[in-house]
């Protein structure tokens, strides 16, 4: 059974920087698209940046330059730094699979940037 679960969320100051960590298991990272989306109240959920399972990367607009995703297929974990955090980017960080092993979602983690 597939398993997809976020750590690494907190409350930190504008400017502050925070990583976040998607940990999978039941099934082999490096075949799959990994993605992290997130949520803020009253709004829709978004994605923030994506990675295949070839290694390319891609991120929203918003994010670009400040955000790093990165994967290590050794111990099936997928990363998120985040640089210069802004108050805009307060949300539940939700990290996703998808790929042959199906369409999965982690619990979500907070983040909370204050001013």
């Amino acid at each position: 059974q597939v398993q997809v679960v976020e750590s690494g969320g907190g409350l930190v100051q504008a400017g502050g920087s925070l990583r976040l960590s998607c940990t999978a298991s039941g099934t082999i990272l490096s075949i799959n698209a990994m993605r992290w989306f997130r949520q803020a109240p009253g709004k829709l959920r978004e994605l923030v940046a994506g990675i295949t399972g070839g290694g390319s990367t891609d991120y929203r607009d918003s994010v670009k330059g400040r955000f790093t995703i990165s994967r290590d297929n050794t111990n099936n974990v997928v990363y998120l730094q985040m640089n210069n955090l802004k108050p805009d980017d307060t949300a539940v960080y939700y990290c996703n699979l998808l790929g042959p092993a199906g369409n999965y979602w982690g619990q979500g983690t907070q983040v909370t940037v204050s001013s």
